[in-house]
């Protein structure tokens, strides 16, 4: 056999293999979903990001028409979800709910068992959801700016709770006390129960919170809501200001979740994926329940929640580092 012929012969194998890789690599895209998605959640169920995934992964069933399950993997910072999807087979069949908390765990412990940017292609964003600031109803705190004046005339008197170091609450309560240039003692609880009870019971002066879990307390008038952190007022509290309106423009601070793909899903799947999101994101049904639950349905491109990620990891682990929080 000739040169020409070696090479001639060379070429053609090589585009025979490409036609089909591409044959099966379209197949695979044209396919899914072949079998039920798995939407694995770090959080235990119950919770606002469990019910934010089990309202969308409903309706995303109905348009997918395969089962889409809600697996509750809670624990370890979000460690043990974001192994598991990491790993699973990048077909889009196995998905992660994203949160702050992943965010936050780039920049908490010393190594992780993935990359939180280089192992996941983020689909899109599902909502974001308000945090607040609380004091007792019989606080002497009414206003925001009351609380912090009575903390520049007092450093390190405030008693501010969150629930764990290292959390979405807990972070926000240092930014919080960073941006305004206050002095004052977080207390860390293990749990929302626990820091409603030390409200209520007047061992601590206020708390950061998600909004949700609290809400009810805030109706029945046994919890005063100062402030919420997002960039506008809670559309369950029009009355109540934002942290930005109360004197601090700085402080802004809200939670969201998002789903995510391991890395090397196929593009075409990603895309569908997006696409079913949007449209369950943008179905009334939806909407309404998610606004129960005080979240806002956003759904956003793949890229978009890519720079999300990003920017929360960049500003968290500023929070982290300022806070001089020791790493896990």
């Amino acid at each position: 056999m000739t040169r020409e012929n070696v090479l001639r012969h060379g070429l053609t194998r090589i585009l025979v293999l490409a036609v089909a890789l591409a044959t099966g690599f379209g197949a695979s895209a044209q396919t899914f979903p072949s079998k039920p998605v798995r939407i694995i959640v770090p959080f235990g169920a119950g919770g606002v990001a469990d019910l934010t995934a089990r309202t969308v992964g409903q309706k995303l069933s109905e348009s997918l028409g395969q089962p889409v399950v809600i697996e509750n993997k809670p624990g370890a910072g979000g460690i043990v979800a974001g192994e598991a999807v990491a790993k699973a087979e990048p077909d889009g069949h196995t998905l992660l709910l994203m949160s702050n908390g992943t965010a936050v765990s780039a920049g908490m412990f010393k190594s992780l068992p993935f990359d939180p940017v280089k192992d996941f292609v983020p689909i899109s964003t599902l909502g974001f959801f308000d945090i607040a600031i609380v004091t007792p109803a019989e606080s002497k705190f009414k206003t925001l700016g009351e609380l912090l004046a009575f903390a520049k005339a007092n450093p390190g008197k405030l008693n501010l709770g969150t629930i764990n170091i290292g959390s979405t609450q807990n972070l926000a309560a240092e930014l919080f006390q960073s941006t305004s240039g206050i002095d004052m003692q977080i207390v860390p609880f293990n749990g929302t129960p626990a820091v409603i009870t030390a409200l209520r019971g007047g061992q601590i002066d206020a708390a950061v919170e998600i909004l949700g879990p609290i809400l009810p307390q805030i109706t029945a008038k046994a919890l005063r809501a100062l402030a919420v952190t997002g960039e506008n007022r809670a559309a369950v509290l029009p009355d109540v200001p934002t942290a930005k309106e109360s004197g601090l423009p700085a402080f802004v601070a809200s939670s969201w979740n998002a789903l995510a793909a391991p890395a090397k899903t196929p593009k075409e799947v990603v895309a569908r994926l997006n696409k079913e999101i949007a449209a369950a994101l943008n179905s009334p049904d939806v909407k309404k329940k998610l606004h129960d639950l005080n979240v806002e349905a956003y759904s956003s491109t793949p890229e978009q929640a890519t720079e999300l990620l990003a920017s929360e990891i960049k500003r968290w682990g500023a929070v982290i580092v300022r806070a001089k929080i020791p790493l896990q």
